[in-house]
């Protein structure tokens, strides 16, 4: 285990708006090299001009884009697993969006996961941040539309399982943001991007006697 770099890098994925992009303009507000990824090149680097950051274009759907993005730097100490899709198609309809959902917000994750391990191993500190959902939740009723409860319930089990595999130095939990105001969240939700980005900071930068294979909201252990 070694001591947090001065300059932790982070990467973020779907940081070019909503939530992702809130956790990338905290993240560099205390101090640390941030890259955001998104699928759209130009979406991505406006956002990243805005932001003062790095862009890398990444395709959660097309994993070779990942592998370069990753290879090309060398690997991050910080990786925010963001991205996210919604569709309210039932589960049982040929026209569901199971494949999508669980490629984006479980295969995915773990690929990148994967791809950090040599960083990780280096340089003896790492930090995952899982963005799920209280409609990932077994105790809260797995709700929420098509597949997303059930790709988020998934992202939750790989949040538990990978403490096991993990380097030491390498702390992985997942949490919810909360209900926020963003495209997915609609505007009658009551949270800013910023108080949904808080609890996902707060993970990304852990000390290292924080924990680690949990799932949190507003900083609080919550039911999986």
């Amino acid at each position: 285990m070694s001591a947090r770099p001065l300059r932790p890098s982070a990467l973020i994925t779907g940081g070019n708006r909503g939530i992702g992009r809130a956790i990338a303009a905290g993240l560099k507000d205390k101090g640390c090299a941030v890259t955001i990824g998104a699928r759209s090149e130009e979406e991505g680097r406006r956002a990243a001009f805005e932001l003062g950051v790095s862009f890398v274009r990444i395709d959660l759907t097309e994993a070779d884009t990942s592998f370069d993005a990753i290879t090309q730097a060398g690997g991050f100490d910080i990786l925010v697993n963001n991205a996210g899709v919604l569709t309210d198609i039932s589960l049982l309809s040929a026209k569901s969006d199971f494949d999508q959902a669980m490629e984006v917000m479980v295969s995915a994750p773990l690929d990148l996961i994967r791809m950090h391990l040599p960083h990780w191993r280096q340089t003896g500190w790492g930090r995952v941040v899982n963005i799920s959902s209280g409609w990932g939740s077994h105790a809260e009723g797995l709700g929420g539309p098509g597949a997303y409860g059930v790709a988020k319930a998934s992202l939750n089990a790989l949040t538990r399982a990978l403490v096991r595999d993990l380097p030491d130095g390498v702390k992985i939990n997942a949490c919810d943001p909360g209900w926020v105001n963003t495209r997915m969240g609609g505007p009658s939700a009551p949270l800013s991007p910023a108080q949904g980005a808080d609890t996902p900071i707060w993970l990304a930068l852990l000390p290292d006697d924080g924990p680690t294979g949990g799932f949190f909201r507003a900083r609080q252990p919550v039911g999986w």
